[in-house]
């Protein structure tokens, strides 16, 4: 005959299981809700890209019922003595309208690529020193004033850019155009700095430390370990971060709107006024008639622009992957 005790005792058990059993279950159950409302965040994040991507492609492609597709290249324009000659123009107001995308594009390139190469230098030494070279205190100080950066809205950069680097530039540059296409690149590169100095960090800290330890234990010194093995360790995510910067600088719109002097200009001055692609269709689609030439147009340059900054993104993401299986090894 059993004890009292032991019935006791076996009582007990059998609840704690039945109690173990029921908060498992209840677990699994919460759990599951969870992966289910991420993959749904995920799927609608996808679907409206995707409703985006279709809109503006609707939208655009209905310009090539209206537009010659030679007006997208260029255009057949007499010069002072009457010649006739080919030229690059964006000039949807005249009377005879002009939609050449090659003066859009070049200024957003024009703009964006010097932004990308001062971001890079500056945004990679400020991710280097971050992750191998502060101490502690230092970048638990400097880390949230980089960050703090990224939170700076556009259009005040874009005020600054426009009352006081426009004239540094004119001053110490002695510059024909006030507003131009470096002063818009030094503007946006001050937003794209952040982005790339974080992103270096993150890829450098990623790196295992037992590679380090063994750098240390051949007696390589802390700068040689630095540049010969931690840098090609990282140098994935750091070339997703200097494309995602790359990115960011085509897709700004305020700071190039304020500080480059929106002139539609095909040339590759660094110095001279130029329009590019985001300022193009921020200051005019407002001002359109829907259904009109300009309004296709219009779309058809936002389609352009949301396809090149797409495929950049992709291939960051690209790199970055290849960085995460590399490591993995």
């Amino acid at each position: 005959m059993p004890s009292g005790d032991s019935i006791d005792k076996k009582a007990s058990d059998d609840s704690a299981s039945a109690g173990m059993r029921k908060f498992s279950w209840r677990q699994r159950l919460r759990e599951r809700l969870i992966e289910i409302f991420l993959a749904c965040n995920g799927y609608l994040a996808i679907f409206l890209i995707a409703l985006i991507f279709l809109f503006l492609f609707k939208e655009g492609i209905q310009a090539f019922q209206t537009i010659s597709p030679l007006q997208w290249i260029g255009n057949k324009t007499l010069d002072f003595e009457g010649r006739e000659v080919f030229s690059y123009l964006w000039q949807p107001v005249s009377s005879s309208p002009k939609y050449s995308l090659l003066p859009l594009l070049a200024g957003s390139f024009l703009v964006a690529l010097p932004a990308t190469l001062i971001s890079t230098v500056i945004g990679i030494g400020c991710g280097i020193y971050l992750a191998e070279l502060a101490s502690q205190r230092v970048r638990e100080i400097l880390k949230p004033v980089v960050e703090l950066l990224a939170g700076i809205p556009t259009v005040v950069i874009g005020f600054l850019a426009l009352s006081v680097l426009a004239s540094l530039v004119q001053d110490l540059f002695h510059t024909t155009f006030r507003l131009n296409a470096f002063v818009g690149a030094l503007g946006v590169s001050l937003v794209i700095i952040p982005t790339i100095a974080s992103m270096t960090e993150d890829a450098l800290r990623a790196v295992p430390n037992e590679l380090r330890e063994a750098s240390y234990g051949l007696g390589a010194t802390r700068w040689e370990t630095l540049s010969q093995v931690i840098l090609p360790a990282g140098i994935s995510g750091i070339s997703a971060a200097i494309l995602l910067g790359m990115g960011r600088a085509l897709g700004e719109t305020m700071i190039v709107l304020m500080a480059t002097g929106n002139a539609a200009l095909f040339t590759a001055n660094i110095f001279s006024s130029v329009r590019t692609m985001t300022a193009t269709v921020a200051s005019e689609l407002g001002a359109v008639a829907q259904g009109s030439e300009q309004y296709y147009a219009l779309f058809f340059v936002g389609s352009v622009l949301f396809t090149i900054t797409f495929l950049i993104n992709l291939l960051a993401e690209i790199v970055v992957e290849r960085m995460r299986r590399r490591l993995k090894l």
